[in-house]
């Protein structure tokens, strides 16, 4: 027992990595909201990401740590790239306009209660941690939770999680014909003027 509550007080690298981690995060935080370019908005995500897993290699916790690279990291952000270099990111947009009315007051609004709300929470809230020897499974016949995992993701849950990737799939889709339309029809229209007007002047010159 005293052997357990002693790996719970954290040493000095664990201090440092916890340190540069955090920093890390909130960094890519920041630069996600602050960034004018989408493209640099996103590998500022990507930082913040990576800051996570190495938290939970810290804690132990190295599936989630690979499965946060992987999946987040990898396969979601490159999905969001995909998406913005589709789209274009050389259209200027009117920040002065608001196509929601008072969604910059709604916005202030709620920024104010989530800060409220963590400040609150960390200040009366009493945080349970435990300590890193306890991490892994004892039970379903010493099984890890990797296998748990992958066996009920890939049985009991399949068709759940078949769906929520088509799911994912068409909101993506939908998502890039919506604002491709616009463009398509303007680029149709200006072709049928140029070519009224090609008509009119050639209409105009015939003897």
């Amino acid at each position: 027992m005293t052997g357990l509550l002693a790996t719970t007080h954290p040493t000095i690298p664990d201090a440092i990595t916890f340190v540069v981690s955090a920093m890390i995060i909130l960094g890519g935080a920041i630069g996600v909201i602050t960034s004018r370019n989408p493209v640099h908005a996103a590998l500022s995500l990507v930082a913040t990401l990576f800051g996570v897993a190495v938290l939970f290699v810290e804690q132990q916790a190295d599936f989630l740590a690979v499965v946060q690279v992987i999946v987040y990291a990898g396969a979601i952000v490159v999905l969001f790239l995909f998406v913005i270099m589709y789209l274009g990111v050389d259209r200027q947009e009117n920040i002065n306009a608001e196509p929601l009315k008072g969604q910059r007051p709604m916005a202030l609004l709620l920024i104010v209660l989530i800060v409220g709300g963590v400040i609150a929470l960390a200040v009366n809230a009493h945080w349970a941690t435990g300590a890193k020897s306890v991490a892994g499974s004892t039970t379903a016949n010493h099984h890890s939770n990797v296998y748990q995992l992958g066996q009920s993701v890939f049985t009991t849950y399949l068709f759940a999680f078949e769906a929520t990737a088509g799911l994912l799939v068409i909101a993506v889709v939908g998502a890039v014909v919506l604002a491709r339309r616009p463009r398509l029809a303007a680029a149709a229209e200006r072709e049928e003027e140029a070519a009224a007007k090609a008509s009119d002047d050639h209409a105009g010159v015939t003897p």
